[in-house]
Order: structure tokens, then sequence, then C-alpha cells
């Protein structure tokens, strides 16, 4: 009995030093199906994560349709990373005092599209007064860019006394309520925007690519749970470094990464993308470990407005740890990210 006792208190040291540097025997990570998300996709298809991980670190990855969802399930400890919008990332860091998350690289710029029904009558922003107009999800990056715009054009959401419906909706659904008419418009994210256009008599209003900066702008990030960062640096790291060596390759071998992202989208939706479409989709799209900060500031400027964010605007400047990203990058002699 002494000497099981023994075994078991040594077990028990072994394993706190195991922790204390930075192990972990799992990783749950968040993602959504859809090409924003690329590195997430590509790298579930040909296993890439598990490969820069090694033998001892299990993945455990969780479908998201949106944001909030994501961010939610981070900041209750059902995941530790996640791909997610800026938006809701944004929110998660509030609502905790800035101590839930950090951002630790981009994974996405561009690649969302406010999309009208062609049959709509709408030419003009003033066209929308009295409209139907989806985003995937409320508080998501494309339901704060929309109500932005709307803003900025002088016209209001119902709930704040105008006469536009914003209904957030999931993106599947979206589709058949393009083709219903039971929808006018939508803010989407590829390849959904590029779905809508094809498949249910939507037209191109606006390129979202159009309203920022050398049509820079954050769609997509990685995010990790401030927590886990802390007790598992090692693991976070190898992500890192995975992350950015998949984005290189998904954009120096794009024909292969399309027909592997379609892989993973159709096995986890049941339906992949034609050729064609993707193609359109992947050309408003730019894949990177940029995380394009300033544009995030941007949509923080926002989403405060929308009154998201509380009532006096949040410090964000400990939002990002870039530290491991600028580790990576100066291992490859490129220029660190600020």
């Amino acid at each position: 009995m002494r000497l099981l006792t023994v075994q078991i208190i040594a077990f028990l040291i072994f394993s706190a030093a195991f922790v204390a540097h930075g192990q972990s025997d799992m990783v749950r990570v968040g993602a959504f199906a859809n090409i924003t998300h690329s590195q997430a996709m590509v790298g579930k298809a040909n296993g890439w994560f598990e490969k820069a991980l090694g033998p001892n670190i299990r993945i455990e990855w969780k479908t998201f349709n949106a944001g909030p969802s994501a961010i939610e399930a981070l900041y209750a400890g059902a995941i530790d990373i996640t791909y997610v919008g800026p938006n809701p990332a944004l929110t998660g860091y509030v609502r905790s005092h800035g101590e839930a998350l950090r951002v630790i690289a981009g994974a996405s710029s561009g690649g969302a599209a406010l999309v009208v029904r062609g049959d709509s009558g709408i030419q003009k922003p003033e066209d929308f007064h009295g409209k139907r107009v989806a985003s995937p999800q409320l508080a998501n990056t494309q339901d704060v860019a929309l109500r932005a715009w709307l803003r900025q054009h002088g016209l209001k959401p119902r709930e704040k006394g105008g006469d536009v419906q914003v209904l957030p909706i999931a993106n599947a659904d979206q589709l058949n309520l393009f083709l219903k008419k039971e929808l006018d418009a939508a803010w989407a994210p590829e390849p959904w925007a590029t779905r809508l256009i094809r498949e249910a008599n939507g037209r191109l209003f606006l390129d979202e690519r159009q309203l920022w900066p050398n049509g820079q702008f954050v769609t997509a990030q990685l995010v990790v749970a401030t927590k886990f960062l802390q007790q598992h640096p090692e693991p976070v790291e190898k992500w890192v470094r995975a992350h950015v060596d998949l984005t290189d390759w998904i954009n120096d071998h794009l024909p292969e990464s399309k027909n592997l992202l379609n892989q993973q989208i159709r096995k986890e939706t049941g339906a992949g993308i034609a050729a064609s479409l993707l193609d359109e989709a992947f050309s408003r799209l730019q894949v990177t470990y940029d995380p394009l900060r300033s544009s995030l500031l941007t949509s923080a400027r926002w989403e405060f407005e929308e009154g998201f964010l509380g009532k006096t605007m949040p410090d964000l400047s400990r939002m990002y740890d870039l530290s491991i990203l600028n580790k990576v990058l100066r291992e490859k002699h490129r220029k660190e990210i600020q």
C-alpha cells in the first residue's frame, strides 16, 4: 500500500512537471466549413496539424456555423483554439475584461460581400428601405459590417427605429430563402456569397474589399484561450508554426489546396462546391497569417457604435499576442508583424 502511495505521488509530481513545461495531450480546435477558414479545412483534410503536433497530442476538431458560438465555447472552456472572425473575438475579449483570449495570427482577408436578389429592385443604397437583409449571426463579423454600412448610408434596422429588417440567419438557410424570395439581400462570407450569386439569382452589390485600404481586411483569425496559452505554450507554438507553413503551402499550391478544401467541406456539409464557383469565391479572398490589426480596430469602432461592446470604447491593448508568430517569422527571415 505504501509503495502504491509513493507511485501515485511520483506520478502526480511528473504530471505537474509535464503541464508546467507547456505540454498537453489534447488540443480542442474550432473552425467553420467555409473557405475563409482555409487553413483549418485543408489541415483537416491532409492531416497537416496532426503531423506538426506529433503523435502525443490529439486534436479534437469542433465545427461551428458562426463566430459568436465559437467564442462562447472558448469562453466556456470547451475549446482551446479557434479560427474565428474579428468581431466575435472582440466581443469575447471585452466581455471577459480582456482575460479570455488572445489573437495569435491571421487566417484570411477579404472573402465577404453584400449580395442582392436579382429581382429585389435594389440598385442603390436607398433601395434598401423596407428590405429584408440577412447576416450569418447577430454580432458576427458580417453582421457588424452590414449594420455599419447601413448606418453610413442613413439606414437603420427596425430595432433601432428604421425600416430595414436585419435577420441573423445561417448561411445555408439564406440560400433557400433567396430562392423562395423571402430575403432581399445578404452580407455573406465566401463561398456563400458566390453561391447566392450562382445558385439563387443573386447579384453582387458590394465586394467588401472596396471599403478597405488596399482591399485588405481581416475575415478570420487564429485565437487562443489565454489560460491555454499560459499553461501550454509549446503546443500553441507548434500550431502557429504549422499554421504559417500551411498558409505558405496553400498559396503555393492553390489548385491542390482548393481540391482538399472542397473535399473537407463536402465531408462536413454533405455538399461540395463546383470548381468554377470555388475559383470565383477564391478570387475575392487572400489566405494570410497577418492578422491585419488595423482593420480589426476599425471593426471594433463599428461594433462599439452598434452597441455590442458596452458604454465605453474598450481598451484593446492586450488583445494581441503575436510573440509566437513573430518568433516563427524571424526563423524564416521574414518581417515581423507589429
